[in-house]
């Protein structure tokens, strides 16, 4: 049997009635990888046994998971991509991974990652680029790029990502996984390397949504060693995910359908709108002007952030020395010393802190007319290797669909929505909420995934 065709409800269900043991999935999953890794680069430190109790009752007892390379993990190496890092183990768990330890959750691997989040192609990593499972020639997305291939290609159950501007949701998108970017402070960024701390969130990548849900129900809560995480009572995902909300309305931002999209793009966005639409729900034309600020905002403040952020890897208290930062860590901190520098500190990072309250603003609006937003997660399907890599503009603005929720701190999902018709490359959209309307997003998204057949219907590119 393809254990990795498997929902974790089904594995789980498996392990349950002892079909198959913890430890024969566990060797399952590590075979995948030894097979599969060398080519994709995806994953880039391995666990060597089991690091979790002997309790059956666990809700997430033997299910093999992996984490993006920028949460630590006591005794396991973690390097946030970077060079810098290359041979820290630390000395305790984050938050995230100690919740999914308790749950009986197995780590298999670490993700390969643009280094220190910094990237939307995982081109950025230290270690290499990760490759796209569909086709070896093209990206898998980033900055969490090894976390959406290592799911997609069945060397993991799930993943952990990181979402700062997209980078949980992008490579979702071009890999053909589910991934959540939740509210800002949902779950907790303790243990989380930092790349800037007002838009980090923490969140899942799954094969389908029923997947993401469930590991959302195991890692949302408050934490006392997060003080950005909020005491907000978290539903049971599970539970309301096959609920039905009457009278649902979904906006379409004008914004996000101009000419900027590709041809086989927009025609999927627009399959997907007829699919809702064939159940009833309304849709309705909304505005956010503000969205073509928001790459020159995020941009202004996540560099000040990761300047301020990455001066503790002096090679004295933590890391290399500074000679082995790569190209682009390099410019994102000299981009943010400058912006916070005292003759452009007003000009620039109080302005873009401005433009983040106006664009939070204008969601805030917007939600009082619709319940969610559906707007493609991408421009375009992956691109190749290389292809944007001398030409950074073009790079950041694979972002310009996924950083305006960051900037708001609201949540989004990107959903697989089938393939391009030229290059056979995954597409996907997304859907938007006001904060901690997650329960909403993964409902609506369930319902799309059960009307085109499963979370199968795409196929896989590996089997």
């Amino acid at each position: 049997m393809k254990l990795h065709h498997l929902t974790i409800a089904q594995l789980r269900a498996m392990l349950s009635k002892k079909l198959v043991s913890r430890q024969e999935v566990f060797e399952y999953f590590k075979k995948r990888i030894h097979v599969l890794n060398p080519s994709l680069n995806a994953i880039l430190t391995e666990t060597k046994e089991i690091d979790t109790k002997e309790d059956s009752t666990l809700p997430l007892y033997g299910i093999p998971f992996s984490m993006k390379d920028t949460y630590v993990t006591k005794g396991i190496r973690t390097t946030a991509g970077s060079r810098v890092l290359k041979d820290y183990i630390p000395q305790y768990d984050a938050t995230v991974y100690t919740k999914l330890k308790n749950h009986g959750a197995v780590l298999i691997g670490k993700t390969n990652c643009d280094a220190w989040g910094h990237g939307s192609s995982t081109e950025n990593s230290d270690f290499g680029p990760v490759k796209n499972p569909w086709n070896h020639a093209y990206v898998a997305g980033g900055s969490s790029g090894g976390s959406a291939a290592s799911v997609i290609s069945g060397m993991s159950m799930f993943d952990i990502g990181e979402d700062t501007g997209g980078s949980i949701r992008l490579p979702s998108s071009f890999c053909s996984t589910v991934g959540l970017k939740v509210t800002y402070g949902l779950t907790s960024r303790y243990g989380c390397i930092a790349y800037a701390s007002s838009l980090d969130t923490v969140g899942p990548i799954g094969k389908s949504v029923e997947d993401v849900a469930i590991i959302l129900e195991t890692i949302a809560g408050n934490d006392p060693l997060d003080a950005t995480s909020v005491r907000h009572k978290t539903p049971k995902y599970t539970q309301t995910l096959r609920d039905k909300k009457n009278g649902l309305v979904i906006g379409l931002p004008k914004e996000y359908f101009k000419n900027s999209l590709t041809p086989s793009v927009a025609k999927k966005i627009q399959e997907t709108i007829a699919v809702y639409k064939e159940m009833g729900i309304a849709f309705k034309e909304v505005s956010l002007s503000l969205t073509d600020y928001a790459i020159a905002a995020y941009y202004l403040l996540a560099t000040s952030e990761t300047s301020s952020n990455l001066a503790r890897y002096d090679g004295i208290r933590y890391g290399n020395e500074r000679s082995v930062f790569g190209k682009e860590a390099k410019l994102r901190m000299m981009l943010g010393a400058f912006t916070l520098s005292a003759g452009y500190y007003d000009a620039y990072y109080i302005k873009a802190t401005k433009i983040r309250s106006l664009i939070k603003q204008e969601f805030d609006t917007v939600f009082k007319e619709v319940d969610l937003l559906l707007v493609p997660t991408s421009p375009t399907p992956a691109f190749k290797l290389g292809e944007k890599m001398n030409d950074p503009l073009q790079m950041y603005l694979s972002d310009i669909f996924t950083i305006p929720t960051n900037i708001a701190g609201i949540p989004a999902l990107s959903v697989p929505c089938g393939l391009s018709e030229d290059t056979k490359l995954p597409i996907g959209f997304q859907l938007l909420g006001p904060a901690f309307s997650e329960g909403l997003i993964l409902q609506t998204a369930y319902r799309y995934e059960n009307a085109v057949g499963g979370f199968m219907k795409f196929d896989t590119p590996i089997e």
